[in-house]
């Protein structure tokens, strides 16, 4: 059951949040979505803090996993995000936010998640780390290109916005990793139960928020959201077998394409001022990722891992 825990922990957060939205909108006149920003900058310090330079290293030890895990999560999820917001006729908003969720990068649960799986987590831990540095150039220049249609794009400014809430925390997280050094352990145990806890508090906020969209929009929401997730795991999988990866790394391209980093894009949403709107794919996306992801892992970490 173990495996289940933060998924558990999520599906929770995201039904209380549904049935009691009030706590977390509004508080004594204090907005609750002003939390998403820090929020997301404390689970990005601890992304950080958890990080060494053996990570870069594994770029040189395997450079065409990373490439294909890489050109896979910056193809699939952002083009597929296109399509079914095209084909479903969302809202110009909604379906911004459907594209952004798509252009964000790979998740922080993926390398746990590749780890349960069986799959290759070195590899995990890389894309993700290089998915998130490289963020501030392609999230911004993939939704000028797929939803500029939709709303209005400023490149520049979706950037620097990325960079105050995902790099510099990162970098100071990682900075602080090599001054501590082996005293810095007890860091590495809690920081990831506050990322945790930082991930589920943003999907309470997220999904209160878009509550009233949510109820409008209904089924056909889910179905667009199950689609995007379902498809990044499959098409994941099979783009890394047919570029030529072992059966370990394979799995691992599918979980980093599938799970992508729901807090970047609700942060992203908000500094927009379209919170409500174009977080509301963001809101689904989190706590339907980590269920499904998890069932998948836990299928694979019960298949043998065959060349």
């Amino acid at each position: 059951m173990k495996n289940y825990y933060f998924t558990i922990a999520v599906v929770l957060a995201a039904t209380l949040a549904m049935l009691f939205p009030q706590p977390f909108t509004e508080i004594n006149g204090f907005q609750m979505k002003s939390l998403i920003v820090p929020l997301l900058q404390i689970i990005m310090f601890g992304m950080g803090a958890t990080m060494s330079w053996q990570d870069f290293v594994n770029v040189v030890k395997m450079p065409k996993a990373v490439f294909v895990g890489l050109i896979c999560q910056f193809t699939i999820m952002p083009f597929v995000g296109f399509g079914l917001a095209t084909a479903f006729g969302f809202p110009p908003e909604i379906a911004a936010g459907i594209i952004l969720i798509g252009c964000s990068p790979s998740g922080l649960a993926s390398n746990v998640m590749s780890y349960i799986a069986k799959a290759n987590v070195a590899l995990s831990i890389t894309i993700t780390t290089l998915a998130t540095l490289l963020s501030p150039l392609m999230t911004p220049a993939l939704m000028k290109l797929l939803a500029g249609q939709f709303i209005e794009v400023s490149f520049l400014s979706m950037m620097w916005d990325i960079v105050k809430m995902v790099i510099l925390p990162v970098v100071v997280g990682l900075i602080l990793n090599q001054i501590l050094g082996k005293k810095g352990g007890w860091l590495k145990r809690w920081l990831p139960l506050v990322s945790m806890a930082g991930i589920a508090m943003i999907i309470m906020v997220v999904t209160a928020a878009g509550r009233e969209s949510l109820l409008q929009m209904g089924l056909l929401m889910v179905v667009a959201v199950v689609l995007h997730n379902g498809l990044g795991y499959l098409l994941g999988y099979w783009g890394a077998r047919l570029l030529g990866l072992d059966e370990q790394s394979c799995r691992t391209v599918s979980i980093e394409v599938g799970l992508q980093n729901a807090g970047i894009a609700s942060g992203l949403a908000l500094k927009l001022g379209k919170f409500a709107t174009m977080g509301l794919a963001a809101a689904l996306f989190g706590p339907l990722m980590n269920f499904t992801g998890s069932l998948l892992a836990n299928w694979w970490s019960k298949k043998p891992v065959s060349e």
